[in-house]
């Protein structure tokens, strides 16, 4: 399978936080799921820290660094067909990164792991 993480699937991942259900854990987990991080989640993560939102233990590329490369997840690129879709995407949910990454899933045919059950109303694949 071809797996999108949303935010806080990879940071609770990341960090074994016990947020994240053990259906997520043992997805992207599994050696033959290809998973993939978008640049809007680290944005995300990013703009949050900046708003003195969230903070982490260690310096923000180290732990991106150890979160995305470390655990062999690939990047999943902003391309325009990806903004092309989400332009066309109902206000289902407001939040801009996710609704990013509903368009990056639905062009690319991922599975999103997210706890996020407004999700659903994409009519995409969510996993937790």
């Amino acid at each position: 399978m071809k797996i999108l993480l949303d935010t806080h699937a990879l940071l609770w991942f990341a960090l074994s936080d016990q947020q994240l259900s053990s259906t997520a854990v043992s997805l992207i987990m599994d050696p033959t799921n290809e998973i993939f991080v978008s640049p809007a989640t680290y944005w995300e993560i990013a703009i949050k820290i900046s708003m003195g939102k969230y903070s982490l233990a260690q310096p923000y590329e180290v732990f991106m660094s150890e979160a995305i490369d470390s655990n062999g997840f690939d990047y999943l690129h902003i391309l325009p067909k990806h903004t092309a879709a989400l332009a066309a995407l109902p206000f289902h949910h407001k939040d801009p990164f996710d609704r990013l990454l509903v368009a990056q899933a639905k062009i690319e045919g991922l599975i999103i792991i997210s706890n996020d059950t407004v999700l659903d109303k994409y009519g995409i694949t969510r996993r937790w």
